[in-house]
């Protein structure tokens, strides 16, 4: 009987996740701010029905009653978060909310299906984070409607960001070869997931103020560092998120093709040296290029990666049906892997849909903005946010080589939740600010 409720669920959770993913574009094509409201609404029943479907699912194969106390708490938080953001803000992007809560909800799903496994307690971790990250940046918005002064301190973003990662180069706990966290107070965090926006806000307070050669060399010196010292501590995904981020915002900033295509060819130059130079580059290109060559060593992850989505299929071997803990860090770099094996591919494509629903409203709220400097914030964020869905997606399906970076809102991990949240809520911010500009000028007339 469990087999059958496992089989028919899977079927009817990828069914809803098509509806949840169709919602989430048909939104883009309405004006009218009731219909808006209405497709948001959809979105959000069939959210609690994949939620439902997966935890009944989940207890029915553990037999575990606390199972079902999670679940409960877990309702509850995003009952409070889609109903909080509302009450709090009035003009907020009912898409952002809804796209925010999906993406923890098939976090959360994973997440406990792995922990319960793997005999850990993932996914309660990740819950306590998450729930606190959400109260936390709940204030986020309320700043970025209030507070100019934010422009006027660029170097303060700059060198702090720097001071942050030169300290996680010299001092940094190391994990699979790569320096990434500080340790303060027993706890570990990771730097670059929150120098990343830091960063964002250095680079469109120096754009904002201008756009002068000198500036713009004063500037790219200034990302370079940011970038050399990240792949210092081998922390190549994040340099590349830092790059192709700083890359774009130069663009969007001068409208300058010479800039463009001069970063494109550095980065290129700087690509194959890396190669050459560090071992490290060396070792992760080759396992991307031939995987099958060292199965048993280098080339494990990525292959587990790849026979958990050829057996996954379209359709999913449904929950508990797969053997997705056999990726080592399953729980984070390759969580999509697990997606794919156990809710099928196209579950998989819609969650890749949901985060390019994300990234298109970003942008749409970059366009919208008067001042450039919030244009500018506003579109490094976007940029951010879907360079490192492309590159941890891409590498878990062997588009490129592995570069370690977490997939938002979906991954394990606390310095990954919080920045993210972060990152959600000042692009948030930055929408009411626009929403309550156009209902201030349409009360003057």
């Amino acid at each position: 009987m469990t087999t059958l409720i496992i089989e028919i669920s899977k079927y009817f959770m990828i069914l809803l996740m098509a509806f949840y993913t169709y919602f989430n574009f048909r939104f883009f094509s309405y004006q009218d701010l009731e219909d808006k409201k209405a497709v948001c609404g959809r979105q959000n029943q069939a959210m609690f029905l994949i939620h439902l479907l997966a935890f009944l699912v989940i207890y029915l194969k553990s037999q575990d009653e606390a199972v079902i106390g999670f679940y409960l708490a877990q309702v509850v938080f995003f009952v409070c978060y889609i109903g909080g953001f509302r009450l709090l803000y009035r003009n907020v992007s009912r898409l952002l909310v809804n796209n925010t809560a999906m993406l923890l909800c098939v976090g959360f799903i994973i997440q406990t299906r792995l922990s319960i496994e793997k005999g850990q307690a993932l996914a309660g971790k990740q819950f306590v984070v998450a729930a606190l990250a959400a109260a936390i940046s709940l204030l986020l918005p309320f700043i970025m409607d209030r507070v100019w002064q934010l422009s006027k301190i660029p170097w303060v973003y700059g060198l702090g960001g720097l001071v942050l990662l030169a300290a996680v180069w010299m001092k940094g706990n190391t994990s699979y070869g790569a320096q990434l966290s500080l340790s303060l107070g027993g706890a570990s965090f990771q730097p670059s997931e929150f120098v990343k926006i830091t960063f964002v806000f250095f680079t469109a307070a120096m754009f904002y103020h201008s756009t002068s050669f000198r500036t713009v060399c004063v500037t790219t010196a200034a990302a370079a560092a940011h970038v050399l010292v990240l792949v210092a501590s081998k922390d190549l995904g994040g340099a590349l998120i830092f790059f192709t981020t700083y890359l774009f915002m130069l663009f969007v900033a001068t409208s300058n093709w010479v800039y463009l295509g001069t970063g494109v060819l550095s980065g290129s130059v700087a690509a194959v040296a890396a190669y050459y130079l560090f071992s490290h580059v060396r070792i992760r290109v080759e396992a991307w290029a031939n995987p099958w060559a060292d199965i048993d060593n280098r080339g494990y992850q990525i292959t587990q990666s790849l026979f958990a989505i050829g057996t996954g299929g379209w359709f999913g071997s449904g929950l508990f049906q797969g053997m997705p803990y056999k990726i080592p860090v399953v729980e984070k770099d390759f969580i999509f892997a697990a997606i794919f094996e156990e809710m099928g591919g196209i579950f998989a494509v819609c969650v890749l849909l949901i985060c390019l629903g994300c990234f298109i409203q970003f942008m749409m709220i970059a366009s919208k903005m008067r001042a450039a400097f919030y244009k500018l914030i506003a579109f490094g964020l976007g940029m951010v946010y879907i360079t490192q869905v492309f590159l941890n997606v891409g590498g878990v399906v062997k588009f490129i080589p592995s570069t370690g970076v977490t997939l938002p809102f979906v991954s394990y991990g606390g310095s990954s939740v919080f920045s993210t949240f972060f990152l959600f809520h000042i692009v948030q911010g930055l929408y009411i600010l626009k929403r309550n500009e156009e209902e201030e000028d349409e009360g003057e007339f």
